[in-house]
């Protein structure tokens, strides 16, 4: 039976198992069992994959996923995030859009917190999106702001799913970390021009943040930053020891989650209830994150070994169109099989194939990585499976529906699109800062 023929039949079982509701950590280790036992037989089909799923659990860079789920479950638990927003909004002053744009800056300092996406929105669906209703912004603004800005942990460092990148492709996490932090920002930006812009055009759309601190003189204004002091420091350092040199990615990771915890200390939130309550997010969280990566990796294990990696690189590099152009089919084929799978499964399963490649074309893997977290961060905001959507519904008052989640964010979705093509067309955009620490 040729290649193509095992291609088609692994993707129809993979369909199948996942409309019968089976989970996607199991559909694709018994799709991947099964391919292996009919090729190798029972013994050695179970040792392959073991063998397969061993190696990449024993990677050293994947430590630094749980130690950076506990220090988002604690940051999340102290009460760190409420505080950052009231500061960050009296600072702002009194200008239409200023809680937009306030939320955005929150976005990403939490993003740089945390690199977990899920519950970012979350905070900024029960701290943000209140106190913009409240003061009776335009619903859909509103909603679009936080799931776009909830979406930049995807990106901005010391974001997971970089981390799962770099062990995929094998690249250096630091440089994924380096290369990242300018394209996030300039979403951001995006973001925020996108709020100033739509509020100027139309005033209803945002009224004024009109509070007693707002109108103090700047200076006075000045003491409310006590609320972002202590995660500044806490970012600084595990940002600043990965860029130094100083620590491993890994290392840094088990300073923040440390670090975490004397935040939490110096607010005087750090209890046994609060720590117990955080571990028990952090190991469902990861264990949820394991099962999907010891499916990932056993399907494409055992697809590798039958030729099946060989025969998609083959196709990439024979389609009779410019180098660009390839990268642009690979983006179009992750955006495809974001409507599906898990990030995870799309890292796991398509970035082993994709990087050979995307290095005999002559581009950089490191690159590759920013522009494939871009498309995974549009696939957490596009309908109809976008996490994000389903993350903020459910915190979100009743009455909004999630067809108008869906439609909110939409014209997000179209400014990551200007930031992927920039990114694209520009690849020092991504490259300058991580060429620095050679």
């Amino acid at each position: 039976m040729g290649i193509e023929i095992i291609t088609l039949l692994i993707v129809a079982s993979l369909l199948g198992l996942m409309a019968l509701g089976v989970p996607l950590g199991i559909t694709t280790l018994t799709v991947s069992l099964a391919t292996a036992i009919l090729y190798f037989g029972e013994r050695a089909g179970f040792f392959i994959v073991a063998a397969n799923v061993g190696e990449v659990l024993h990677k050293y860079e994947l430590i630094a996923v749980p130690f950076f789920v506990f220090m988002a479950n604690v940051l999340e638990r102290s009460g760190i995030a409420k505080s950052m927003f009231d500061s960050m909004a009296i600072m702002g002053g009194r200008f239409r859009g200023s809680v937009g744009v306030q939320t955005t800056f929150v976005a990403v300092l939490l993003a740089a917190m945390s690199g977990i996406m899920g519950g970012e929105i979350v905070m900024l669906g029960l701290i943000a999106l209140p106190q913009m209703m409240r003061l009776g912004y335009d619903r859909k603004l509103a909603i679009g702001i936080i799931c776009a800005a909830g979406a930049l942990a995807t990106l901005i460092p010391p974001s997971v799913v970089l981390i799962i990148y770099g062990l995929a492709a094998q690249v250096s996490i630091t440089k994924l970390f380096a290369a990242s932090a300018v394209p996030g920002l300039i979403l951001a930006t995006l973001y925020i021009i996108y709020i100033l812009v739509r509020v100027r055009l139309n005033p209803s759309l945002a009224p004024i943040y009109d509070v007693p601190e707002t109108g103090l003189p700047f200076f006075q204004r000045m003491r409310y930053l006590k609320g972002i002091i202590l995660p500044a420091l806490l970012i600084g350092t595990v940002l600043g020891v990965i860029y130094s040199g100083v620590a491993t990615v890994t290392e840094a990771a088990a300073i923040g989650a440390v670090g975490a915890l004397v935040v939490a200390a110096a607010r005087k939130e750090l209890n046994w209830v609060m720590a117990r309550d955080a571990m028990r997010q952090t190991v469902l969280t990861v264990g949820s994150i394991i099962w999907l990566v010891i499916g990932a990796v056993s399907l494409i294990g055992i697809y590798n070994r039958i030729g099946g990696g060989e025969f998609l690189r083959g196709v990439l590099t024979s389609l009779d169109i410019g180098p660009i152009w390839v990268i642009v089919v690979m983006m179009l084929i992750v955006m495809v099989l974001g409507t599906f799978l898990e990030w995870i499964a799309i890292i796991f399963i398509t970035v082993p194939i994709f990087a050979p490649v995307v290095i005999d074309l002559g581009f950089d893997p490191v690159w590759f990585g920013v522009l494939f977290a871009m498309n995974i961060q549009m696939y957490y905001l596009s309908p109809p499976f976008g996490p994000a959507c389903f993350f903020l519904k459910s915190v979100a008052p009743k009455e909004i529906q999630l067809q108008e989640i869906f439609v909110a964010v939409l014209p997000f979705i179209a400014l990551q699109a200007v930031g992927l093509f920039l990114v694209l067309a520009f690849p020092q955009l991504a490259l300058w800062l991580p060429s620095m620490l050679d």
